[in-house]
């Protein structure tokens, strides 16, 4: 369906959960506003506590049972270069939603934000099969063998920022999804186009269900249940300084693994004298 301009008509997004779209348990919505203009452009469900603890249950559950652990290593580097193929043939529609729910130009979107994704999801499908361990030398007496393993870290749950909705979600989704993890990210509420999207393509890629959820809410609903999560295992954040030090805080409740890339520069001010063409 063509997004509309109206409110009372637009189009809506579903979230992944389970390896199924669905709507939000609540029923609501978040509406998605092209920043050019201010118009609504369409609607997203929106995902609360109710949806994080359906998502990471998905999640916990596929990686616990062994169902995406018995999964070799070559599969998984198939289904994320299968991703890679899917985003890179629906490249022109990424890069214009990126467009119009980022307010970046859409040749930018293409060149940089599309692109650099499609690469991150090939380069880590070659990663998937390289993840190894090592065996370590010994000076005590007897015959024994040390070795180290690599294991995934559990269910991770990742939260990304509007710069770059597209790209920031390949930077966060390809190397757990490589490393043997199941993920559950959070898109911002600004910008969930692409993620939710991308999501469409996880299903056609024939994820297996629960390795992949995908939910686009606010951050003091969605966003702090799933830092606070007992069942997640890792939470990896790019943001804010403010909410990074208040997701290391949620964290400490079962002492998750936490990545924060924080702070933020180079704002730009567009007076109404500026010479826009």
């Amino acid at each position: 369906p063509k997004p509309s301009s109206a409110a009372s008509d637009v189009y809506k997004r579903q979230m992944l959960i389970d390896g199924r779209l669905c709507d939000a348990e609540s029923g609501k919505t978040i509406p998605v506003y092209n920043p050019a203009n201010g118009q609504i452009v369409m609607s997203v469900a929106e995902a609360d506590r109710a949806d994080v603890n359906r998502a990471v249950a998905a999640a916990r559950r596929t990686f616990d049972d062994g169902s995406w652990a018995s999964v070799t290593h070559s599969r998984r580097g198939q289904l994320l270069w299968r991703l890679a193929d899917l985003l890179e043939q629906n490249a022109d529609e990424f890069a214009e939603l990126e467009s119009l729910d980022n307010g970046k130009p859409v040749t930018v979107a293409r060149a940089a934000d599309v692109a650099l994704a499609i690469d991150m999801f090939r380069y880590m499908a070659g990663w998937a099969t390289k993840i190894r361990g090592a065996t370590l030398p010994l000076s005590l007496p007897g015959d024994y063998l040390s070795y180290t393993l690599r294991e995934p870290v559990g269910v991770v749950g990742q939260i990304i920022p509007w710069n770059f909705p597209l790209l920031m979600a390949a930077w966060k989704i390809a190397p757990a999804i490589a490393t043997g993890c199941t993920v559950v990210l959070k898109a911002a509420e600004q910008t969930p186009l692409t993620a939710l999207r991308l999501a469409e393509l996880v299903l056609e890629a024939e994820f297996p269900p629960g390795v992949l959820n995908i939910l686009a809410g606010y951050g003091p609903t969605a966003g702090a249940a799933l830092a606070e999560h007992p069942d997640v295992d890792k939470i990896a954040f790019t943001g804010s300084t403010d909410v990074g030090k208040q997701i290391a805080r949620a964290a400490t409740g079962n002492l998750k693994k936490v990545s924060l890339e924080l702070g933020g520069k180079s704002p730009t001010v567009v007076f109404p004298d500026a010479d826009m063409a």
